[in-house]
């Protein structure tokens, strides 16, 4: 007798928005959305073989409406449930990440000490690596201590244009 064990798939539901930086891969689950791919990213392909979900369809058009009016420039604050996995300390510097506000930048070390953990900079740019929700949750606004560009997932132009877009001057190179 042999027993098979059959990985069970969270319902995801997908959509896409065409915006000024490409094309948008957005995610969402019933707890909310749960990651944005930049055009330069594939690795959602792997995630959408999933039943859809409902609720997950309901979380993406709002999130299609509150990107499009971000990318006109007529919203600033998103108001969106997400759903988000990761550690404690990911999920702590995620909620420090969306503290900063529109038009506004922060460094690694900045963010460390807000969490009260002033020596944890290189962690939390470790943290800031691994959001699945970009644009949503900050993270292109955060720049080096010396005020120039940091990495960036969606790539240093995308970055760019999501900086310029917020008013926010930064140093190149």
């Amino acid at each position: 007798m042999s027993i098979k064990v059959q990985k069970e798939r969270p319902e995801i539901s997908l959509a896409y928005l065409d915006s000024p930086i490409g094309r948008l891969a957005i995610l969402a689950d019933s707890d909310g959305i749960s990651a944005i791919f930049f055009p330069n990213n594939s690795e959602f392909l792997s995630l959408v073989e999933a039943p859809a979900s409902a609720k997950g369809e309901e979380w993406l058009g709002l999130a299609i409406e509150q990107l499009s009016a971000y990318f006109d420039g007529r919203l600033k604050v998103f108001d969106l449930p997400l759903s988000i996995n990761g550690s404690d300390f990911q999920k702590n510097a995620w909620a420090q990440l969306q503290k900063i506000a529109y038009g506004s930048t922060a460094s690694y070390g900045e963010i460390a000490s807000a969490m009260g953990k002033p020596k944890a900079a290189r962690a939390v740019g470790m943290a800031n690596n691994k959001n699945r929700i970009p644009i949503i949750i900050p993270c292109h606004r955060i720049i080096g201590s010396n005020g120039s560009l940091t990495g960036f997932a969606g790539g240093l132009d995308t970055k760019r244009w999501l900086l310029k877009h917020e008013g926010i001057f930064f140093k190149e190179g």
